[in-house]
Formats: structure tokens, C-alpha cells, sequence
């Protein structure tokens, strides 16, 4: 398998989560949406069945769609991404490469589809939600260790179930997703994957956006209570103070997950 299909194909399978997981995001928070108030639960299973679509139509690459992932797996001393994909530098940029245009591109679909939904909604904090996670409780070092936690439970898992036969493949993936968000994703909205916050808070910060915001808006967590209060500006706020959690975070999680893997397995 060439890199640029390992490429694309990460490309491909991260587009579909991001585009299916900002979807029921949006569907839950944007006021004039069908599923408007859904609740916690509800954006948990829309972003479990989002890793099970991804990981299916990223067959060809294994499915990682998440530079966590691709780090454990190489920290777990793995000879091979995927069949016939050799860990090695080259390799590991095509994946988290593809991870980061991927999530970008399904961030922006789903701001497309919609559009007219975010032009509605008078809430900036609930806008960036849809697009990127944040902490209910502003912390850093704490935001920190809470990603840390559920990357290093997703990885370490995932490295498991490869090693274990179960006959569920990308299923298996998707309930672990919705079990760590309803245990794990209170404190930061989950983040658990880099590409997943860096690039659909990218795409928010270029995408246009209404200037007119309500007296206080807030910046949290993709749920129902978006978090705590922010001044209110003219013009959009991508958050970039905290982006770094949601990055460095899963990032740790996935290489100390892959280094336990090699006494735990």
C-alpha cells in the first residue's frame, strides 16, 4: 500500500467522522435544529456511530483517524500500521497528514449542511461547540490530565481489541467511544484526538461567521450547558488559549497507552 493511499484513506475516514460528529453536535446545540436540547447521550452515539463509519470506509489504512492512535500503535513497538504500511517517519506523516485535512474538510461539510442553521443561532459559544471542545471547568492542568485519562483509555483499549479476537471490528470502536464520553467527556467535551479539535477549530476560524454576539457568550464543552462564561466581542473567538490541551493531551495519552501495551500485552 502507498503512503498516499494511506493518505487518502485517512483523509477520507476523518472526514466522515468529523462530518457526522460536528453533525449531531450541531443537531443538538443550534437552536432551530430538528434535534435541538438532545443531550449528552445523544451527541455520545452520534460520535461512537461517526468512529464506526470512518473506521470502515478507512479500511485500507486500519482505520487509526486519530494522530493518538497512530502514536500509540508506534510506541507500542508495532512493526506495521496497517498490512503492508512499515512504521516509519514517512508513514506517520501520511497519517497524521491525512488526519488533519480530513478533519478540516468534515468540519467545513458540516458547517455546510448547516448553514442556514448557524446563521441563526445568536449563541457564539454554542457555535465554536459545535466545531471544538472546551472545559466546563477552566483548569488547565486538570483540562490536561482529564485528556490524558480518556486517550490513554480509547488507546490502550484499541490496542487490545487488535490483539484479542472478538469479530466486532469498527463496532467494538464505537461503543468504547460513547462508553468514555458518558464516563470521561464531562470535564472537557472529550476531545481524545488531535485532528479531531485542531482541525474543525481551524476551519471555525476561517470559515465566515455573524459578528453580532449576545451579552455573554460562552465557550465549552459540545453539550447541552456549552460551558463558562466569556465577555462577549464583535468578533469570533476560536479559543485558541486552550487549543493546545486538547493536542498535547491525547497526544500523551496515546504514546504512555502504547508503552504500557508492550508489558500489559
Amino acid at each position: 500500500m502507498t503512503l498516499g493511499s494511506v493518505f487518502l484513506s485517512e483523509v477520507l475516514g476523518t472526514g466522515i467522522l468529523l462530518l457526522l460528529g460536528a453533525g449531531v453536535v450541531a443537531n443538538v446545540l443550534l437552536t432551530k435544529s430538528k434535534g435541538f436540547d438532545g443531550g449528552w447521550l445523544l451527541i455520545n452515539l452520534g460520535w461512537g456511530l461517526a468512529v464506526m463509519a470512518g473506521v470502515f470506509v478507512a479500511y485500507k489504512s486500519g482505520g487509526h483517524l486519530n494522530p493518538a492512535v497512530t502514536l500509540g500503535v508506534l510506541s507500542s513497538g508495532a512493526a506495521e500500521y496497517a498490512p503492508g504500511v512499515p512504521v516509519g517517519f514517512a508513514s506517520t506523516l501520511a497519517y497524521v497528514a491525512g488526519q488533519l485535512v480530513g478533519a478540516f474538510l468534515g468540519a467545513c461539510t458540516a458547517y455546510v449542511t448547516y448553514k442556514k442553521h448557524f446563521d441563526a443561532e445568536p449563541d457564539e459559544g454554542k457555535r465554536l461547540g459545535v466545531f471544538a471542545t472546551g472545559p466546563e471547568i477552566r483548569v488547565y492542568q486538570w483540562n490536561l490530565l482529564t485528556e490524558v485519562v480518556g486517550t490513554f483509555v480509547l488507546v490502550i483499549v484499541i490496542l487490545a481489541l487488535g490483539k484479542t479476537p472478538h469479530g466486532l471490528g469498527p463496532v467494538a470502536a464505537a461503543l468504547l467511544v460513547v462508553g468514555i464520553g458518558a464516563s470521561l467527556g464531562g470535564p472537557t467535551g472529550y476531545a481524545i484526538n488531535p485532528a479531531r479539535d485542531l482541525g474543525p477549530r481551524i476551519a471555525y476560524a476561517l470559515l465566515p461567521a455573524h459578528r453580532t454576539v449576545s451579552a455573554a457568550v460562552t465557550v465549552g464543552a459540545p453539550a447541552g450547558d456549552p460551558g463558562p462564561e466569556r465577555p462577549a466581542s464583535g468578533a469570533k473567538d476560536a479559543d485558541w488559549a486552550y487549543a493546545w490541551v486538547p493536542v498535547v493531551g491525547p497526544l500523551i495519552g496515546g504514546v504512555l497507552a502504547g508503552l504500557a501495551s508492550q508489558f500489559l500485552f
